[in-house]
């Protein structure tokens, strides 16, 4: 993940606050369908890492929904720790760990995060490329428990095909800010799946269009 990529203004994050919390309205969207997703998906007791967590508003309201699971935030700037820390402190929750720093498309980035029992990961294979997209899941079964979850959620094409008009317009304003970003398609990314050696549960339609892939490693 490349910091202070020049991404489409769409997917900017740039609300500050009075302090160093950053704000994205996408996140306030889907948060109450992450949520149920996971509450489904992950009964019980263990060790949750979310990968880019971004401005830490997904990560507050999981760790409070969802207290059976000792959450790790992640990201890969440190603007957005310190955003996560401050999301964090009006919370005071006790299975929220300190975020830290982390790059999930550097390889070996596992083995400082083994026995995840979920790693969740929100919106960012379309902001990366398909060679950071391969590092980032094979290295994701290394990481988890057996029987652990992953939850990737995002935009994807259906198909090779984008399927809606704001989808299309969003993928074509990526690749031409950067060829290398854009959705993945969802074919591809099940192979991707198989080759690292998670088992495919389902894939769960979602708001805005979006796919959420349950996976599991056995």
């Amino acid at each position: 993940m490349k910091k202070n990529q020049n991404l489409p203004k769409k997917v900017k994050i740039v609300n500050y606050n009075c302090d160093d919390r950053l704000y994205a309205p996408s996140a306030v969207r889907n948060a109450e369908s992450i949520v149920k997703l996971v509450k489904k998906t992950v009964t019980q007791p263990g060790n949750a890492l979310e990968i880019a967590s971004g401005t830490g508003q997904h990560v507050v309201k999981l760790a409070s929904a969802l207290p059976h699971l000792k959450w790790q935030p992640s990201d890969v700037e440190k603007s957005r720790l310190k955003s996560i820390i401050c999301w964090s402190n009006d919370q005071h929750l006790t299975n929220l760990k300190t975020p830290c720093l982390l790059d999930a498309t550097k390889e070996g980035w596992a083995k400082e995060h083994l026995c995840q029992d979920l790693i969740l990961l929100v919106n960012l294979l379309h902001l990366i490329g398909i060679k950071e997209t391969k590092i980032l899941v094979n290295e994701m079964p290394k990481a988890m428990s057996s029987n652990g979850y992953a939850i990737i959620y995002g935009p994807f094409m259906r198909s090779g095909k984008l399927t809606t008009k704001n989808d299309i317009e969003f993928h074509h304003s990526l690749i031409n800010t950067n060829p290398d970003l854009g959705y993945k398609n969802d074919a591809d990314m099940l192979n991707l799946f198989k080759e690292a050696g998670l088992v495919h549960i389902s894939t769960e339609k979602m708001p805005a269009n979006n796919l959420a892939f349950i996976l599991k490693k056995l």
